[in-house]
């Protein structure tokens, strides 16, 4: 039995030794080796599938780290960190954890920055280049972008700064026709014109900003793309290399499954099919039947509004029902705040859905676009949690962004009936936008009792401890009550449904007959709900403790490890109420 090539590949150099066959079959291994691993872990699949032949021939014809690449959105990096001295951590199951999803320069010399949101490449590249410039040093710098990165405000402004240098910078657009979903906007409209005419159409965005272009039909053919590469190495002025690959090529589930097969959960690698499926209600559910009552039943304008992520909420279930009120603006939040606010002016009630991590891209337009404007657009927020992850990509910063733009109310429903009448409420209220925290935990059910979306919601009045249990961690305030039973400690446990405004109405009567309030929240504690109790009591005699995440980018610790981290399990919370207690 032959030795797999790749236990001879510990840098970049040992490529320089290979001929095209030994390459070749370096491409095969590799694939089987991602997805062997992203089957089990779960992972960015068919973006990695894809740039197989274009990273290795890269690190075969240049010299990282003296010439660098920069990886846009980097969830495309498998390839490359695998053949810069870290296959471990896809040979060996024991090592799967021993790196990020993305390139992280405390890694290797080879990673330049963590990047995890789309669309930075080309101005992180240009600056690089400039930098080398200003240094009088050499070295080829390469920016790489792709699955629907280009349509982002930030990549059209790297261009246009990218065409002002007058020195090496090369721009590799990998195009595969998709961002996480299928591509929208007429900028890919104009790439799809390049794909059919081979670089040849009239109508060229790059070479109209003054960039240099060059189309290569097959960037899934390793010989084209090792000809290209040594063609233009060292190239002495910005160019944009246009490479047409396929997403999820080599691997049939992830080219007949584009948009699910982006990043999968852990698959069965023979036939495609997710290994553990939920079963059951989710809040998606909730949304979408909120949906379609609201046009049904009472004529409600509304339009649904995403960027790019249309799987995270099932909205492709919406807009197959309702194309023409369905509007997927591509890799863009910016413009998906700005678009809802002008829908909004003009009559309609726009709910817009997002992520919380991709949302702070975005956080102008909803300051300035929706706030100031008091402009009554609906935002569901999803991805609020504390959960292992990489520091790119976490789900405790949305209450601090949200929570404190003047005249935008941030909710936080703690069941599906709470989460149907805020929806309900914000598609008809008037004063401004509306931004709602879609639970992280499993669907929780309850009657809905009195409901106000600016008034507290009491589930039990006690005395001496009162204890706010922000959203998905109104379970967990219940049952840190009924252990407190066992320390002849009555507790009040109360929903504050409003994470934005004080319901001080409600905190001041807790003044007659308690001690201590305790705040939980699955968010960071600076600038959080927490923090705003805490200072409302500031003058007062009350005894405040917050639990919630640090201030910080959370990055390879488990959840269990983070959620004990914070004291955020019943024993340690009764543990530290118990101590606080008179």
């Amino acid at each position: 039995m032959e030795t797999p090539i790749l236990n001879t590949i510990d840098s970049p150099a040992d490529l320089k030794q290979l001929d095209l066959t030994q390459l070749t079959a370096l491409a095969a291994e590799l694939r089987q080796v991602l997805l062997n691993k992203v089957s089990q872990t779960g992972g960015h699949v068919g973006p990695n599938l894809g740039v197989v032949e274009l990273t290795i021939a890269f690190h075969t014809i240049f010299n990282s780290p003296t010439d660098k690449v920069v990886w846009d959105v980097s969830h495309q990096s498998y390839t490359h960190k695998i053949l810069t001295g870290r296959k471990q951590a896809w040979l060996d199951a024991e090592h799967y954890a021993d790196v990020s999803g993305y390139t992280e320069p405390e890694e290797s010399p080879h990673d330049y920055f963590n990047i995890g949101h789309t669309s930075t490449s080309i101005a992180l590249a240009t600056g690089m280049a400039s930098a080398r410039d200003l240094q009088h040093k050499t070295g080829n710098v390469m920016a790489v972008i792709g699955d629907g990165s280009l349509s982002g405000g930030l990549a059209l402004e790297g261009l246009n700064m990218a065409a002002t240098l007058n020195s090496n910078l090369i721009i590799l657009v990998n195009d595969n026709n998709m961002a996480i979903a299928e591509n929208h906007g007429g900028l890919y409209t104009n790439l799809k014109e390049l794909r059919e005419t081979h670089g040849q159409a009239k109508t060229n965005l790059f070479t109209a900003m003054g960039l240099d272009y060059r189309y290569v039909e097959d960037g899934n053919d390793l010989a084209t793309m090792l000809a290209v590469f040594k063609d233009i190495k060292d190239i002495d002025h910005p160019i944009v290399l246009h490479v047409h690959t396929e997403k999820g090529h080599g691997y049939q589930p992830a080219i007949t499954h584009k948009e699910a097969f982006h990043w999968h959960v852990p698959f069965d690698l023979a036939t495609g099919k997710t290994l553990h499926p939920s079963t059951g209600e989710t809040y998606t559910d909730v949304m979408h039947q909120v949906m379609e009552t609201e046009l049904a039943d009472h004529q409600t304008p509304i339009t649904a509004i995403t960027a790019a992520i249309p799987g995270m909420f099932d909205l492709k279930r919406f807009g197959n029902r309702h194309p023409e009120r369905y509007f997927d603006v591509g890799i863009a939040e910016q413009v998906s705040i700005s678009i809802a606010a002008g829908q909004a002016k003009q009559g309609m009630r726009p709910i817009v859905f997002h992520s919380g991590t991709f949302l702070q891209r975005a956080y102008d337009q909803l300051s300035h676009d929706l706030g100031i404007n008091k402009l009554p657009v609906t935002i569901m927020v999803g991805g609020g949690h504390i959960s292992e992850g990489d520091p790119t990509h976490q789900g405790i910063f949305d209450v601090a962004m949200l929570a404190n733009i003047p005249g935008l109310t941030y909710l936080a429903p703690t069941t599906k009936e709470e989460l149907a009448a805020m929806m309900q409420w914000s598609l008809h209220q008037t004063d401004g936008p509306v931004a709602i925290r879609v639970p992280s935990n499993e669907v929780q059910s309850a009657p809905l009792v009195e409901f106000n979306a600016h008034q507290m919601h009491t589930l039990h009045a006690g005395k001496k401890v009162a204890i706010l249990g922000v959203g998905s961690l109104l379970p967990l305030a219940e049952t840190v009550q009924q252990q407190l039973v066992d320390h002849d400690i009555d507790a009040t446990v109360i929903d504050p449904r409003d994470i934005s405004t004080l319901d001080t109405t409600t905190l001041a009567n807790l003044k007659a007959d308690h001690q201590l309030v305790v705040t939980l929240e699955e968010a960071s504690l600076s600038g959080g709900f927490g923090e705003k109790v805490a200072s409302y009591y500031g003058n007062s005699g009350m005894h405040v403790l917050n639990f919630g995440a640090a201030k910080r980018f959370n990055d390879h610790e488990t959840t269990a490890e983070l959620w004990h981290e914070f004291n955020l399990t019943p024993k340690q919370l009764v543990n530290q109420i118990t101590t606080n207690i008179h």
